[in-house]
């Protein structure tokens, strides 16, 4: 949802990763995305904000996140936020 308007916002969200000793199970996954349906938050913030919530989660080696979203005013918008961990390089 859009934090200014309140309208709803569209986009797709694309995680990448290598685990490292854990991995994501996908219900779990899915009930998590499901809690930013109503919440007023910018698309920076979002993809930012999975990022760092499933980084401190799993502790992959590396992960990615794409925020594919709606075009607004006019405008289309992709984030990505990426995470490497030090042992990775």
């Amino acid at each position: 949802m859009c934090p200014k308007t309140g309208l709803p916002d569209f986009g797709e969200i694309r995680i990448t990763y290598v685990p490292d000793a854990s991995c994501i199970e996908l219900k779990s996954l899915k009930y998590y995305m499901i809690e930013f349906r109503n919440r007023g938050i910018f698309y920076e913030h979002v993809t930012n904000q999975i990022l760092d919530d499933l980084v401190a989660a799993i502790h992959p080696r590396r992960m990615t996140v794409v925020g594919d979203f709606s075009v607004r005013g006019g405008i289309k918008t992709v984030v990505t936020a990426e995470y490497l961990s030090k042992g990775s390089r």
